[in-house]
């Protein structure tokens, strides 16, 4: 449990810390990948570090893929440059892949499935704490210690969990597996994924859409993705099993399950900017201003789950959350340099409640279309897709964020003092820019609300695709455990 809290935490801890990193460190074009880099290498690693643990054991397995996280979680704290931040991130998501993989196995083991009922309570319960404690907690350390404390304090809570699982964790008929690991697979779509996130990072900022440079990387990104179809086909043990596609329920909550967590990612890493230079917050204030997201996030996935375990229907969750979460984004932008506080925060439970919609439904229609022996790889399946449409679209998002941010500057100061102020020289913490002349003050707030309304915008169009992406769903009910998949 300590493992999963872990994983769930670190996702959310680094968001209200953003502004101050960056300004600290520098690089703004490079803000989005401080999170890109960290749910990239997640996503790639989760399913290889399930079949070394099939291979190798559970335990030694999970007890290493924590010590891998803190290694990583150290080094970022300890980062001088953006370049060096993002890196150590990259290590942190390498270990933090099998925080949460390894631990469901562990618990698979250890708990008997009749009382698999109270795991999953004691799971939704951490949930709440992580995802609500994270912002809270980054902001808090930024505010009283260091940014750099929001890496540090991962260590304690994993040398507890290595110590408890080292001690008093004993796990019985768990012999080595023959499982074979396809790393041709992972290697295809770490390339894949990682061309077609740097496309979306670079394009229309730092190079043309029409460059070289973009184009090369759209050709590699098509054809490490067409020859990874290819290769999970024919795999003994592949990835991603394409068997599990020939569900259309499944395959429509896949493409869900993208669409949401490019969403969601995109608001948590670029609200925080908005609440902290426009509003002047600090970043432990900005992390309670995310509280209506979370928890209109929260008790909707919390209700929705009830209401469909009571009466077994769920078509119309996706289409709600889809229609909820567009109405959701498009009520944030006219947010301002003169919005009350207040206002700005309460807005952001509507897109929070969008998301928890489409969040439950997605797993469960995802885990109702798979067969038992698949339940393991459909339920990697889902979070693997979430992670790497959040890794897209940070990515994407963050482009578009860069881009209207300096050309808002532009506009308003001229293009060499925009260069001045968003370059990775020019080092610009919400706290220094209290500091600045007026005029330089408004037009950085003016082009950082400006930078929020394309991110907005995009992610508006992105939970559009989404809602009309559910109607596809079809009403298929839910199966017990001895029936097969719908």
């Amino acid at each position: 449990m300590l493992g999963m809290f872990l994983a769930m935490v670190d996702g959310m801890i680094v968001g209200t810390a953003l502004p101050t990193v960056v300004g600290e460190l520098g690089g703004l074009e490079q803000l989005s990948w401080v999170v890109t880099a960290y749910l990239l290498t997640t996503a790639v690693a989760t399913p290889i570090w399930g079949k070394l643990g099939d291979l190798y054991g559970r335990k030694g397995t999970f007890m290493a893929a924590i010590a891998l996280f803190l290694a990583g979680s150290m080094l970022a704290g300890l980062a001088q440059d953006m370049g060096q931040l993002i890196a150590f991130r990259a290590v942190q998501g390498l270990g933090a892949g099998g925080l949460m993989v390894g631990a469901l196995a562990i618990i698979g083991v250890l708990v008997p499935p009749r009382e698999s009922g109270r795991m999953q309570s004691m799971i939704g319960a951490m949930m709440p704490v992580a995802f609500i404690g994270g912002p809270l907690l980054g902001g808090f350390l930024t505010d009283h210690l260091s940014w750099r404390w929001a890496f540090y304090v991962n260590v304690p809570i994993g040398v507890v969990a290595l110590v408890i699982v080292g001690v008093g964790v004993r796990l019985s008929g768990t012999g080595r597996s023959r499982a074979r690991i396809d790393y041709l697979g992972v290697v295809l779509l770490s390339v894949a994924i990682l061309a077609l996130t740097l496309m979306a990072s670079w394009g229309g900022v730092r190079y043309g859409w029409g460059s070289p440079r973009i184009l090369g990387l759209a050709a590699v990104g098509v054809a490490a993705s067409a020859w990874f179809v290819r290769v999970e086909r024919r795999a003994a043990e592949p990835v991603i099993p394409p068997r599990l596609f020939r569900s259309r329920n499944f395959t429509v909550a896949q493409i869900l399950s993208f669409l949401t967590g490019g969403v969601m990612l995109g608001a948590t890493s670029y609200l925080p900017q908005y609440m902290q230079f426009v509003q002047a917050l600090s970043p432990t204030a900005s992390g309670l201003l995310l509280l209506p997201l979370m928890f209109g996030m929260l008790g909707v996935q919390l209700g929705t789950g009830a209401l469909i375990g009571r009466n077994g229907r769920y078509r119309r969750y996706p289409i709600l959350g889809g229609a909820v979460l567009t109405v959701g984004l498009l009520i944030l932008l006219p947010l301002g340099t003169d919005t009350a506080v207040a206002l700005a925060s309460a807005l952001t439970a509507v897109a929070g409640m969008g998301i928890g919609f489409l969040m439950q439904s997605t797993m469960i229609i995802t885990v109702n279309s798979a067969e038992p022996r698949d339940m393991g790889a459909a339920s990697g399946t889902v979070t693997l897709l979430r992670t790497l449409g959040g890794s897209l679209g940070v990515a994407l998002l963050g482009a578009v964020f860069t881009g209207r941010l300096r050309s808002g500057l532009a506009d308003r100061v001229g293009e060499g003092a925009a260069r001045r102020l968003t370059a990775g020289a020019g080092q610009l913490t919400p706290e220094m820019l209290g500091t600045m002349t007026g005029p330089v003050r408004s037009a950085y707030r003016a082009a950082v609300t400006s930078g929020l309304h394309g991110v907005l915008l995009g992610a508006a169009v992105l939970a559009v695709l989404g809602f009309g992406v559910a109607w596809f769903v079809r009403e298929v009910p839910l199966r017990s455990a001895e029936e097969p998949a719908g």
